[in-house]
C-alpha cells in the first residue's frame, strides 16, 4: 500500500477496498433523483420577490456531485469515468424498464394507470435531456476538478470542489430544462429560465454548505486507500479504455 507522501499516477493498478461502495452511492442517489423529484417544478417564496420556482430534484440530486467529487478527488479521473458511464447506463435501463411497465395493459379495475403514467411515464424527450445533461455535466465537473488538482498541486480542495461543480452544474442545468421542457404546456419560458437559474444557484450553494463533509469523507478515504492520485499522464477522453495515457 503506497504512503500518502508519495502521489501514485493515475494509471497505476491499485486494489482499493472502498471504491465499489463509492460507486454504489453515486448510482443510487442518481436513479433517486431521476426518480422522484425531476419533472416536478416546486417554489419557495422570497421576500421582495414573490414565489421562485426550482426543480424538486435539486434537494438532494447535488449529492451526486459530491459523491463524483469525492470520486475524482480519491481515486481519479479515470475511475470516476468508469462510474460516470456505470450511472449512465444504469439511467438508460431504468428509463426502458419504466416505459415497458408503464405499456403493460393495468389489470381490470386497477384505477392507478393515469396516475402511474404522470409519474413514471415521461416523454422519451425528457429521458434525452436528462442523460445528455448528466453526462456532459458529470464529465466537466470530474474534468474541471481533476485538472485543478493538479494545477493546484492538490491545495485548496475547496475551491476545487466548488469551482468544478460551478461548471458541471451550470451545464448540466442549462441543457436538462430547455431541452427537455421547452415549449410545453405548464412550461413559460420565464418559468423555464428561472428554473435553470435556480438549479445552479442551489446546487453550488449545496456544494459549499456540503464542503466540511466533503473534506472528511475524502480525508478518510485517502487514509483508508493509502494513496494521493494525480492525473498527470491521464487521458481525458470520456470514451478512453485505457487509464493512462502512452507517451
Amino acid at each position: 500500500m503506497e504512503n500518502l507522501d508519495r502521489p501514485v499516477p493515475a494509471g497505476q493498478p491499485t486494489n482499493f477496498r472502498y471504491y465499489d461502495l463509492v460507486m454504489a452511492a453515486f448510482v443510487t442517489i442518481l436513479l433517486l433523483s431521476n426518480l422522484i423529484g425531476a419533472s416536478k417544478p416546486s417554489y419557495v417564496v422570497l421576500p421582495g420577490i414573490g414565489e421562485w420556482s426550482f426543480g424538486a430534484g435539486v434537494l438532494f440530486f447535488p449529492v451526486s456531485y459530491i459523491i463524483g467529487d469525492i470520486l475524482t478527488e480519491s481515486y481519479g479521473y479515470a475511475r470516476a469515468r468508469r462510474v460516470i458511464w456505470t450511472g449512465f447506463a444504469a439511467l438508460l435501463f431504468m428509463a426502458f424498464m419504466a416505459w415497458v411497465v408503464v405499456q403493460l395493459p393495468p389489470a381490470e379495475g386497477w384505477p392507478g394507470q393515469d396516475a402511474y403514467e404522470f409519474v413514471f411515464g415521461n416523454s422519451w424527450r425528457i429521458v434525452i435531456a436528462s442523460m445528455v445533461a448528466f453526462w456532459a455535466g458529470e464529465f466537466a465537473n470530474s474534468f474541471v476538478l481533476a485538472k485543478m488538482k493538479v494545477w493546484t498541486q492538490g491545495r485548496y480542495l475547496w475551491m476545487r470542489t466548488i469551482g468544478s461543480t460551478v461548471v458541471g452544474q451550470g451545464l448540466d442545468s442549462l441543457i436538462v430544462y430547455p431541452l427537455a421542457f421547452y415549449g410545453l404546456a405548464g412550461w413559460p419560458i420565464e418559468l423555464l429560465w428561472q428554473v435553470v437559474l435556480s438549479q445552479w444557484l442551489i446546487k453550488t450553494a449545496w456544494e459549499a454548505l456540503l464542503t466540511p463533509v466533503t473534506y472528511a469523507v475524502v480525508g478518510a478515504l485517502k487514509r483508508a486507500e493509502g494513496t494521493e492520485i494525480f492525473d498527470t499522464d491521464t487521458d481525458f477522453s470520456p470514451f478512453a479504455t485505457s487509464q493512462q495515457r502512452t507517451k
